[in-house]
């Protein structure tokens, strides 16, 4: 009789590896300075991000058919609900750096349909746990009154991803279609903004009465960027390429972007400092690692790629400067995030006794 091999319980906040690993690679694509080391991050991360996805997306769908009430479980627990975005973030981030970096090894054509369906996927499944995941939240969880995280930002991020990556989409489609998009990221826009902002208010809310609270959920900080970088970018790429479809000056887009985008950056930047001393902080008494370890990564990657927008659109040395220095702590925290996941995996060798060979 044979023993059918158990699937691993993989959880959804794994796809975080993904989110990070594409954006890596898109920010490096994007930035307003060039050099041969930024063109083989770029590949490289848009590699390794393909063996993710594929890997991730494989044994989840694998472990849910395996395991027919995993998803029920893991939306009727609080702590891991929150993190059914990250999977739909991960193929839309993987998606768009498919577009900005592999369009040249794949072809238009292949890296704009790869683009297109991943990004019809990840909004749907974006758009499903923007209004799914606060349901449940605000009528079956039991949530205390100092609970209030960065992953609650899970859940509503996707769609404001979906308004960056679509609107990268803008050029490659035209007539109603390109309308109907160009709406589409603007609403996605809102609708993930305001609720953006509600978010954070409970989070800042509860840091202040409650303070920081366990050390593992530290790096859940960093999320806070996630939604502030990524608005920044959406509204920089529309102004790009949204003008011609909705019949808008190009110039009033552009100022729009310029006038909320850096006001923006300069809360992001603010959060950035609270989030990284805080950081520091709890390292010194000892930073358990958890998978939240990748909110070192996407977040600060959505203001590298919001930096350059902005440095793009007003030619300004300083926002160059900034999206560089921002690209350097992406890297840093992709390593961080990288190693401490690989020392997670490997198996930790137990010390043997020493064996007395007698005479």
């Amino acid at each position: 009789m044979t023993t059918r091999a158990a699937i691993p319980a993989i959880t959804p906040n794994w796809f975080a590896a993904v989110m990070g690993t594409s954006i890596l690679g898109t920010a490096a694509a994007t930035l307003p300075v060039s050099s041969p080391l930024l063109d083989v991050l770029a590949w490289a991360a848009w590699g390794l991000a393909t063996v993710l996805l594929v890997v991730a997306t494989t044994v989840t769908i694998a472990h849910y058919v395996d395991d027919r009430h995993a998803v029920r479980r893991y939306l009727d627990d609080p702590g891991m609900a929150y993190f059914f975005g990250a999977q739909a973030m991960g193929l839309l981030a993987y998606g768009a750096a498919t577009l900005v970096v592999a369009q040249p090894l794949l072809g238009q054509s292949l890296a704009v349909g790869i683009d297109a369906v991943l990004w019809i996927l990840g909004t749907a499944l974006g758009l499903a746990t923007a209004v799914g995941v606060p349901v449940l939240a605000f009528t079956r969880h039991s949530v205390s009154p100092d609970a209030a995280s960065g992953a609650w930002l899970m859940p509503v991020v996707p769609p404001m991803v979906s308004a960056a990556t679509g609107a990268m989409l803008l050029p490659y489609v035209d007539g109603e279609l390109a309308k109907t998009l160009a709406l589409a990221c603007y609403a996605m826009f809102g609708l993930s903004g305001l609720a953006a902002i509600m978010v954070i208010a409970s989070i800042w809310n509860r840091l202040s009465h409650h303070q920081v609270g366990a050390s593992a959920a530290v790096p859940t900080l960093w999320i806070v960027l996630g939604p502030l970088g990524q608005s920044i970018t959406a509204v920089g790429i529309l102004a790009d390429n949204a003008a011609g479809p909705l019949g808008i000056d190009s110039h009033t887009l552009l100022m729009f972007s310029v006038l909320y985008g850096v006001p923006v950056m300069g809360f992001a930047l603010l959060w950035l400092a609270i989030a990284l001393t805080i950081t520091v902080r709890t390292t010194r008494s000892g930073l358990p690692f958890t998978l939240a370890w990748w909110a070192f990564t996407f977040p600060v990657g959505t203001c590298v790629t919001g930096a350059s927008q902005l440095a793009r659109h007003t030619d300004s040395v300083a926002l160059t400067g900034l999206a560089v220095l921002l690209y350097a702590l992406l890297v840093a925290g992709w390593v961080t995030a990288a190693t401490g996941t690989m020392r997670h995996l490997l198996p930790r060798r137990v010390p043997q006794e020493p064996v007395t060979v007698a005479a």
